[in-house]
């Protein structure tokens, strides 16, 4: 016949009451005494004596450690049997009964946030870094060993890069380029000067306009795609099976993407440039009375082939800039659905933001250098 449990219970083992002696079974059947008991122990108690105890399970663990924080006592002033030691270790471990820390609004918690938020982005302007060079030394050992080159898979993302892009571009410059056309004629009409209309859509173009309408759309588009595509391999440890089989994730993941952008980028942004310009013709039909003829014919006396090569070449950096930030993103992602979607969240912020101030930054330059 099975003896009956016994229930939990509590003596005091000094007279002031300091020193505590568990007893009984603190299981999940008695949950309702252990709390009981709990709530009368003395508030004085410094140290508890578990060792008498014949039965513990995690529920047990679990509330003598919210015992313990509620009155501030280290929890290795409680003395455990041997043979629950392992128990009691593995639930401290994973127990975790802190309070959400509530944001301080203080000068000197933003201070601290500033700097938290500066020391990481310095992170990964270094790992940016790193990253560039060991793609470049892979890239130029490509040349050494061809074999090495991934044919199928960088058609493949040209396609989904390049050629499933070309609507959304192309959509995105045409009307881009009619708002600029009719923004400037608002202006240019108190002058008198609404033919000046076509030299400002087609300079503004063919420098800034359609590589940066271009490179913003594939950062939000592709980088996000790569960071995405990459960070779930990770979690499905299938990069590590890459490393395994002794394989490269540079050569097989990453090459084939920086260069499928390193060859469609400038493409796209050489059909922007077209579709802003055709913007441009279609309000100058349409709203500004002046006919395609006209409009076409002073943009063919106005024409500079170096606005067109300075936007044209800004393109394959910021495919670089691009292609480098989503796979880096997507390398590391830590295994989880959250890191992923963090991930894929930073690599699109990280992308739009250097494109747009590599693009301000060149283009100051390009006017110093009177280009």
């Amino acid at each position: 016949m099975t003896a009956p449990a016994t229930p939990p219970n509590i003596e005091i083992d000094a007279e002031d009451g300091s020193r505590l002696r568990l007893g009984g079974q603190w299981t999940l059947g008695f949950a309702d005494e252990i709390g009981a008991c709990l709530r009368d122990a003395p508030e004085q108690a410094r140290e508890v004596d578990a060792g008498s105890v014949e039965r513990i399970d995690s529920l047990g663990v679990l509330q003598l450690l919210r015992f313990a924080r509620r009155r501030d006592l280290p929890f290795d002033r409680f003395h455990f049997h041997d043979d629950h030691r392992t128990l009691v270790e593995a639930i401290g471990d994973v127990a975790d009964d802190r309070p959400t820390h509530r944001r301080e609004y203080g000068f000197a918690a933003a201070l601290a946030r500033l700097g938290f938020a500066v020391q990481d982005n310095w992170r990964e302007a270094i790992a940016l870094v790193s990253f560039l060079g060991e793609n470049l030394a892979k890239l130029a050992r490509l040349f050494k060993e061809p074999s090495r080159f991934r044919l199928t898979s960088t058609v493949h993302h040209m396609e989904q890069v390049g050629l499933d892009a070309v609507p959304l571009v192309m959509l995105l410059s045409y009307l881009v380029g009619a708002v600029i056309a009719f923004l400037g004629s608002t202006i240019l009409a108190d002058f008198g000067a609404q033919i000046f209309v076509v030299e400002l859509v087609s300079i503004a173009f063919l420098r800034e306009f359609a590589v940066l309408l271009t490179a913003i759309i594939l950062a939000g588009r592709t980088a996000s795609a790569f960071t995405a595509q990459i960070g779930a391999m990770v979690s499905r440890e299938e990069v590590d099976a890459i490393r395994t089989l002794g394989l490269d994730p540079v050569d097989l993941l990453v090459l084939p993407r920086i260069i499928a952008l390193l060859v469609m980028l400038p493409l796209l942004t050489f059909l922007a440039m077209i579709a802003g310009l055709a913007g441009g013709v279609s309000v100058g039909a349409f709203s500004l009375e002046i006919p395609p003829q006209a409009y076409l014919a002073r943009m063919q006396d106005t024409f500079e082939l170096r606005h067109m090569l300075v936007g044209l070449s800004k393109a394959p950096l910021f495919a670089l800039l691009i292609g480098l930030i989503g796979c880096l993103e997507g390398l590391q992602v830590e295994g989880t659905a959250q890191s992923v979607g963090e991930r894929t969240t930073s690599s699109v912020v990280q992308a739009i933001s250097l494109v747009i101030v590599i693009d301000a930054i060149a283009a100051i330059w390009f006017m110093h250098m009177g280009w």
